[in-house]
């Protein structure tokens, strides 16, 4: 039940933007999306992937390493963490394409940097960020490629 807790502890945070800024659909569906851009509707669903994924890292990170060995981590993690929550209200609740693609540029270099520092603390942890830093890659191109097809 302990392990179940801290697992949930540790998801629920990534969801917070989400919760504040979700009901700005009428302007992403006013956005002219490039051809590579998912189905609308398919983002909650791979983010809520990505968000499990990064929780169960940050649960076998922080099960199997002392805290006084996670200071690079935690600064990578928390760096990436306000990052991600800025990103809705960046986008969506200022309608700002070039905010939110400065902002999805940083949660990608900050994910290939706590991707780093979780393989120097557990090489299997790491491996559940992958498709995070890569789905961070596709997020900056596709916000790059809205900002310009739009202003």
């Amino acid at each position: 039940m302990k392990k179940l807790f801290s697992f949930i502890l540790y998801l629920l945070p990534w969801f917070l933007s989400s919760l504040l800024f979700s009901s700005y659909a009428d302007y992403f569906n006013s956005l002219d999306l490039p051809w590579f851009a998912l189905p609308k509707g398919l983002y909650g669903i791979v983010w809520t992937i990505l968000y499990i994924l990064i929780a169960i890292f940050i649960y076998i990170v922080y099960s199997n390493n002392d805290k006084k060995n996670t200071k690079g981590y935690n600064t990578a993690l928390i760096s990436n963490y306000i990052f991600n929550q800025l990103y809705l209200f960046f986008m969506f609740f200022l309608e700002n394409p070039f905010l939110g693609f400065v902002d999805s540029l940083a949660i990608f270099i900050t994910s290939l940097l706590l991707y780093y520092e979780t393989k120097e603390l557990d090489d299997t942890a790491s491996k559940f960020l992958l498709p995070y830093v890569i789905f961070s890659l596709y997020a900056t191109i596709l916000s790059l490629s809205i900002y310009f097809m739009n202003f």
